[in-house]
């Protein structure tokens, strides 16, 4: 046959071709060459974003009841973005640099509905939760119509929920905000809510956070706890939504410092024991944990870590979070993430599967609508507790329910993600690659194998080297290779707008053969030529410059960077263990002494002049 031939038939001629393409297809396919481009093998995360998945608008009940009228969802998303926005204090306000994803988390009992029914909205005053707010207010009784949120996060049977179809109606204006406001690769705004449980006054809550568009996240109303106040019945009902839409979400638990030892617990809210179910639910969909925000840090706590000497940072351990019943040291194990991590270890031998394996991020859980996290453009809580000289006054009078001075401003949740989307960074939170600050950009990388050496450090293309013979934060290392230690690479820069570094600690937590839970810290890099006490082993403090009358300091101590391989000295490979770093800045003033310098006014001996700002990753495991 020859080409000729072919050529006069059109259906024998396509069947040449076709063969003849797929001829030179296998061909180059066969001399395809190793790329000399060693980036086109590379797909690990390079970049870091900070952002807040905790913040409330005016359609949170409470936020509403307490002063936002006026800031919605549209604000809050314009602000994260780097808007001036007007305060309610009257003030102007901005952020210094834009932030790069924002959660609006908005509570999802009465989502919205307080907002709507003072508008008059026939969409909530026609129903019977509408009629009876009505009711409340005619008979002059307002404290009924505000305490029916709070009552709806406890007993739900006076206070019924709003029906389904008016949920959804609400609902779906709030996916539909985030949808708009999403742009890939610029920032991203992700659907979400907080479901509010709180049994006996003690802090159930839990942030839910969507991977998806509003066409999914939309299919289900929020579940709220009028629903139920059982963490396991919201974790069943994520599962179902997954079932159901094919879509992925997450839950994120804030506050066990408020939870009177219900947060990290030895037993579910009827009283049974943990078990394997339990364990398998929360490791499914609590991949991470917000450990430090405006109402107290959750990192470590002294009475648990006596030896620790920053343990004891804006803690918050006086009651729970309905100030209905006093703290107790039992409690403190099931309230802050360092116990409940050591607690996991436990859990994970004797179930097969570990609850608290989680990752730790930062929000902020303001109710302004307003994510200001930095100490010197802090705009507070509650629209009451803004900016002016009134929140410096009375150092420890209530702000409605705390102190004003003592809320912290704090704080981002930082990812490592390959790019900025919702896919890219719901993936990270997933596999726990985050990690929080309390209000600076500080950059970490945290990494974990058995073949780092010093000269790991000096290498061109530190990060192949990182991700080819190790794991990063939030993944995990199994059974131990005869005679060898976990080795560990951090690399820690500063804030380019915030302080120098103080140090960069290992925190390690590990159960003794006999079941024991221990921890250690270990300082493992450090500014200047300061030496460990040859008795107590304790690293010097880095200084102050701290200038408190006039609210400044310098960045005449410290180190812009700070890098380290360091091996675990003290490894047992027959034990599991965790391992995760926390990197220090030298000493700022607090929110509370730029006030004082900003309004002129004195500063009680009670209340802090200074903070020293820090990052936690999310930890390594060490499962033999």
């Amino acid at each position: 046959m020859t080409w000729r031939s072919v050529l006069k038939k059109p259906r024998l001629a396509i069947k040449f071709l076709a063969l003849f393409l797929s001829g030179v297809a296998i061909s180059a396919a066969a001399g395809e060459q190793r790329s000399y481009s060693r980036p086109v093998d590379q797909n690990y995360p390079g970049n870091v974003y900070f952002g807040d998945t905790h913040l409330h608008t005016r359609n949170s009940a409470d936020a509403w009841s307490m002063g936002n009228l006026n800031l919605a969802p549209e604000d809050a998303y314009r602000f994260a973005q780097g808007e001036p926005v007007t305060a309610h204090n009257g003030m102007k306000v901005k952020l210094r640099r834009p932030l790069d994803f924002l959660v609006i988390s908005d509570h999802s009992e009465y989502l919205g509905a307080f907002y709507r029914f003072t508008m008059k909205d026939p969409l909530v005053t026609g129903t019977k939760t509408g009629r009876l707010w009505q009711k409340f207010l005619e008979e002059g009784n307002p404290a009924a119509f505000f305490g029916s949120f709070v009552a709806s996060m406890q007993d739900s049977d006076n206070n019924p929920a709003l029906p389904e179809p008016v949920q959804r109606t609400l609902w779906h204006d709030v996916t539909r905000a985030a949808d708009r406001h999403n742009q890939p690769g610029v920032f991203t705004a992700f659907s979400g809510y907080e479901w509010t449980s709180m049994i006996d006054g003690n802090n159930l809550h839990r942030v839910v956070l969507y991977k998806d568009d509003s066409d999914k996240a939309g299919r289900l109303v929020p579940f709220s706890a009028q629903d139920s106040l059982d963490p396991r019945e919201l974790w069943k009902a994520l599962a179902r939504y997954e079932e159901l839409t094919g879509g992925e979400v997450l839950s994120i638990a804030h506050n066990g410092n408020l939870s009177n030892g219900m947060l990290f617990p030895s037993k579910a809210v009827d009283g049974t024991p943990i078990d394997r179910e339990y364990a398998a639910l929360r490791a499914r969909f609590e991949t991470v944990y917000e450990v430090t925000q405006v109402k107290g840090d959750g990192e470590a706590h002294p009475t648990l870590s006596p030896d620790d000497e920053f343990a004891d940072f804006e803690n918050w351990d006086w009651d729970n979070i309905g100030r209905t019943a006093k703290k107790e040291d039992w409690m403190l194990q099931h309230e802050y993430a360092r116990g409940a991590l050591k607690l996991g270890l436990r859990y994970e031998d004797e179930l097969g599967v570990n609850p608290f394996k989680t990752g730790l991020i930062g929000s902020t859980d303001g109710h302004n609508s307003l994510s200001t996290a930095e100490e010197d453009n802090f705009f507070g809580k509650f629209p009451e507790s803004e900016p002016g000289p009134a929140r410096l006054k009375n150092a420890l009078a209530l702000d409605r329910l705390w102190p004003n001075v003592k809320i912290v401003a704090s704080g981002y949740a930082a990812v490592w993600a390959r790019e900025n989307t919702r896919e890219a960074i719901f993936d990270a939170f997933k596999r726990r690659e985050v990690y929080a600050t309390t209000g600076s950009r500080i950059k970490v990388r945290f990494f974990a194998g058995w073949e780092f050496a010093e000269g790991d450090l000096v290498r061109p293309a530190l990060l192949d080297r990182a991700y080819e013979s190790g794991v990063p934060m939030g993944g995990d290392l199994d059974t131990a290779p005869k005679g060898r230690s976990p080795t560990f690479l951090v690399l820690a820069a500063k804030d380019t707008d915030s302080a120098n570094l103080d140090r960069i600690q290992i925190i390690k937590g590990w159960m003794t053969e006999d079941g024991q839970l221990k921890e250690k810290v270990y300082d493992i890099a450090w500014s200047g030529d300061r030496l460990p006490n040859n008795d107590t082993g304790k690293l010097p403090a880095v200084g102050n410059t701290v200038d408190v009358k006039n609210a400044t300091y310098t960045n005449t101590i410290g180190s812009s960077q700070l890098s380290t391989v360091w091996k675990d000295p003290d490894f047992e490979p027959g034990m599991r263990a965790f391992y995760y770093a926390r990197v220090l800045e030298i000493p700022t003033p607090r929110w509370t002494t730029y006030d004082a310098a900003y309004f002129n006014v004195p500063l009680s001996d009670e209340v802090p002049r200074t903070v020293q700002d820090r990052a936690y990753t999310s930890p390594i495991w060490y499962t033999p």
